[in-house]
């Protein structure tokens, strides 16, 4: 019979600094959710805890026996082969099959009928009769075909052990699914093969992506790591039950209702903190005694400097009251400010581009100011001709180049001296920017004088942005720009790619910029 996953008040803290604080989250069979948040929010650290890889500080977790995991790093064991990792999946299915066939034989027997009807509906769940077609589909759809069977783990590339870790799990079918990025290195057909089979799962779906159209097909809620005083759901919780363009629009309403119920608060504090400074001249403005009416006026004004007690005693009350539930001020959201400003825009002219093995193209024109995004499969040479176009690396063929300055953001961002901060790097490699590196809001305050070592692979890729905005480039060679970034930076990086005049050049697999695409498509493969 299938569970549900509980997480009661779960934490976790690292050096000092807590990542998960207080997490509750219950996923019932059927519904597949979302994990979503700025980069260090915690959604890997939460997936290790669900699936035993790692300890929580406190809380705990209750999660289904059966639970199949897929973790960034595929989690196979190199020295298998494709073909045991395969058959490693179909074991169970195919041993549960095995010892149904053999009760079947005498159900008469002590316990037998038991088993047997525990078996059926266990098989019933995971399609168990299906399981070798089912397997062959998922290896063609992810394309694993033409892979051998006798070849080491070890020796597929990422994204081929990627593949193969999900055909696995797919074909599995567990009562409860745990992804960590499933969506890297999938081509369309791949992508759209693993939304289908997860969304005709049974069980439990639990999952951490940055995939925002993924995100929308697959999930039925989303939970937020990211702090927030009205949470997710608008009353503190961190999940919103519907898909993730409907969790985007609620964000934004609560986001909005906790400023202005901040500032309510504010100004209702402000008030109060007035009455307590009442005097009798208050209650009493313009009203001094006359000579015949002087008993009657000390009379009176006992009554009035009661009311003036009375006002502050009530108002001190009730900022008792609003202090002991204050609303915290909302954070300044890590936003990108930056723009991609240029005076001029380049230009490419390239004919009969040729690198043996990795590129063939017969023609490109890319026109001052004009934004061309560049698609295809991998391996198809997307990286490649941006190398080539941004001078690094050489090609057969006539290629012109107009343009001032190239900027290149690379997939894979290194820097020659881990141990600089962010600062100091981007002061070292644009001494003359219009703005300091915290005023575009893609490094966090309290990492700028952290070592750039010490920062996770999107912060790395943030400040790879910052230096290249720094520089303002006529050329802008972008790789997969929106890899590794949060949901919401990625949505600030889009506006303002589409609002530079410098041409741009992009090369991405990612779905949602290319559905709200508007420049020109270069289809490559």
């Amino acid at each position: 019979m299938s569970t549900s996953l509980v997480i009661r008040d779960l934490s976790k803290t690292y050096d000092t600094r807590p990542v998960l604080d207080g997490v509750d989250l219950v996923v019932s069979p059927g519904q597949r959710v979302g994990l979503v948040g700025e980069n260090g929010a915690g959604k890997s650290t939460l997936i290790r805890i669900v699936t035993g890889r790692e300890q929580p500080d406190g809380g705990e977790v209750t999660a289904p026996d059966d639970l199949g995991y897929l973790a960034q790093d595929s989690g196979l064991d190199p020295t298998s082969t494709v073909g045991q990792v395969l058959t490693d999946a179909l074991a169970p299915l195919h041993d549960g099959v095995r010892r149904m066939e053999q009760l079947a034989a005498d159900l008469t027997a002590p316990g037998a009928a038991e088993e047997y009807d525990a078996l059926l509906t266990w098989a019933q769940q995971h399609d168990a009769w299906d399981a070798d077609r089912r397997a062959e589909m998922a290896a063609r759809r992810l394309g694993l075909a033409t892979v051998d069977r006798d070849q080491l783990v070890r020796e597929l590339s990422g994204g081929q052990r990627t593949r193969l870790a999900l055909a696995a799990l797919l074909t599995r079918q567990p009562e409860c699914v745990v992804l960590d990025e499933p969506t890297n290195h999938l081509d369309d057909d791949a992508l759209n093969f693993l939304e289908t089979q997860l969304n005709s799962l049974p069980g439990i779906v639990l999952v951490a992506s940055h995939d925002r159209v993924f995100l929308d097909r697959v999930c039925t809620a989303v939970v937020d790591l990211d702090p927030s005083h009205l949470g997710t759901d608008g009353e503190g919780g961190r999940r919103f039950t519907g898909n993730y363009t409907g969790y985007l629009a609620h964000k934004r309403d609560s986001r909005r209702r906790w400023e202005e119920a901040f500032v309510a608060q504010r100004d209702e504090l402000n008030e109060l903190q007035g009455r307590t400074r009442t005097t009798d001249l208050d209650i009493a403005h313009n009203r001094g005694p006359r000579d015949n009416d002087k008993f009657i006026y000390a009379f009176k004004g006992q009554n009035v400097q009661a009311t003036v007690r009375r006002r502050i005693r009530d108002a001190e009350q009730r900022i008792a009251a609003i202090e002991r539930d204050l609303i915290p001020k909302p954070p300044a959201p890590l936003e990108f400010s930056g723009s991609f400003a240029s005076q001029r825009a380049g230009s490419v002219r390239a004919r009969h581009l040729v690198v043996p093995h990795r590129l063939r193209l017969d023609r490109l024109d890319v026109d001052a100011g004009e934004h061309l995004l560049v698609t295809g499969p991998n391996g198809c040479g997307k990286s490649t001709l941006l190398a080539v176009l941004a001078g690094r690396l050489a090609a057969e063929g006539d290629l012109v180049v107009q343009a001032r300055r190239v900027g290149l953001l690379e997939q894979d961002v290194a820097f020659a001296d881990p141990q600089r901060t962010p600062r100091e790097v981007y002061d070292a490699a644009a001494p003359d920017a219009a703005r300091p590196l915290g005023a575009l809001g893609l490094i966090h305050p309290r990492d700028l004088g952290r070592p750039v070592g010490d920062l996770s692979q999107g912060q790395q890729r943030r400040l790879a942005v910052a230096v290249l905005i720094a520089r303002r480039p006529d050329l802008l060679l972008l790789d997969e720009p929106t890899n590794h970034l949060s949901l919401a930076l990625v949505d600030d990086l889009e506006d303002a790619l589409a609002t530079t005049r410098a041409t741009v050049v992009i090369a991405s697999h990612d779905r949602w910029l290319r559905q709200r695409w508007t420049g020109s498509h270069l289809s490559m493969g």
